[in-house]
């Protein structure tokens, strides 16, 4: 059995969809996804259908981190709801199958863009994609999650304390190399949290463009991906994400919109997109924007972080563009910084 995350035992996954899956018939083919760094991701395809399988990678792993279980219980329950989301049709808990848990969902077919400046399309293209990524996002952050069956999907208490104590830790616990800028941002972090305003919302984590499909000759969103950092939490830090992403440099890696004239691309300023989003949310404004957006720096420095590990120990999923990602940790840090003495 080959156990590697860029490999699938085919012959394994063929028997256990043939017995688990209804309506499934072999033979089967796969090809991995280049895009994910922290679950392998496989296009299976088959003679009547094609399907998507995500497997947690291989190896010793983080405690907590890898939770394919909770991303096909989120989507699952998400299937009726305002949030577009990607059929899911088995979860495989039992490691013994391929090496480690997956599950299998629909193939979505749509277009993914890497780069937000999406110089594929119009001005007006551009502006209505970003716009539905607005919309899905207050969507998201309004889902009664009594009614969809998770309310028991994250702990109690006050989600950035527990964030950020659960993220320090994790970086502590693939550090490297003494990051001087990542060590002041988790102690301001600490010292500067604000009150629990209340707000209990389903987060999604890591919401941004390129975690998304959309229409292939349209711009509404067809589903969002990657729902491992998904829980209870507080929905400014799904918004303060987004506007993480733009501050990034433009190109493969940053994948942001930093220095971007975005008025001529017909792009939102990041104000807009965040009074678009309280309007359709009923809120007034936020106070303390600068703590969210300095939070989720510190928290993508500490995910990059795993990547940069996982790629020294051998189990990244993509070992070379895992040590370039891993190479904005400190950057992403001092961003963090700037953020919060902006307010």
């Amino acid at each position: 059995m080959d156990n590697s995350s860029q490999t699938l035992d085919l012959d394994a996954v063929n028997s256990y969809l043939s017995s688990h899956l209804p309506g499934y018939r072999g033979p089967l083919t796969a090809t991995k996804f280049q895009v994910g760094q922290s679950n392998p991701t496989f296009l299976l395809e088959s003679p009547e259908k094609n399907y998507v399988l995500r497997r947690k990678p291989p190896g010793v792993l983080l405690k907590s981190a890898h939770a394919v279980d909770r991303e096909y219980r989120v989507q699952a329950a998400l299937a009726d709801s305002n949030v577009p989301v990607a059929k899911m049709y088995l979860l495989c808990e039992d490691d013994s199958v391929i090496g480690s848990m997956f599950y299998i969902m629909e193939q979505i077919d749509g277009r993914n863009f890497m780069n937000p400046e999406m110089p594929e399309l119009t001005n007006a293209g551009r502006g209505q994609v970003i716009d539905d990524m607005n919309r899905v996002l207050a969507e998201l952050h309004m889902v009664d999650v009594d009614a969809v069956g998770l309310s028991d999907f994250g702990p109690p208490g006050n989600y950035y304390e527990r964030q950020i104590g659960r993220w320090s830790k994790q970086y502590r616990a693939s550090e490297t190399e003494p990051i001087p800028a990542m060590d002041k941002l988790m102690e301001f972090l600490v010292s500067q949290m604000p009150d629990d305003d209340g707000q209990r919302t389903l987060v999604h984590g890591d919401y941004r463009i390129d975690n998304m499909m959309f229409q292939k000759d349209g711009t509404k969103c067809l589903a969002v991906l990657d729902w491992e950092l998904s829980t209870i939490g507080h929905p400014y830090a799904d918004l303060a994400s987004v506007i993480m992403q733009w501050q990034m440099p433009t190109g493969t890696e940053g994948r942001g919109l930093a220095g971007v004239d975005r008025a001529a691309l017909g792009l939102p300023t990041d104000a807009e997109f965040i009074a678009k989003y309280c309007a359709r949310r009923g809120l007034s404004e936020i106070d303390n924007f600068g703590f969210y957006l300095s939070f989720c720096f510190f928290r993508m420095s500490a995910i990059i972080q795993g990547v940069l590990k996982r790629a020294l120990d051998g189990n990244a999923s993509n070992p070379e563009r895992a040590m370039k990602v891993g190479q904005y940790v400190p950057v992403f840090a001092e961003h963090g910084l700037k953020a919060l003495e902006a307010g």
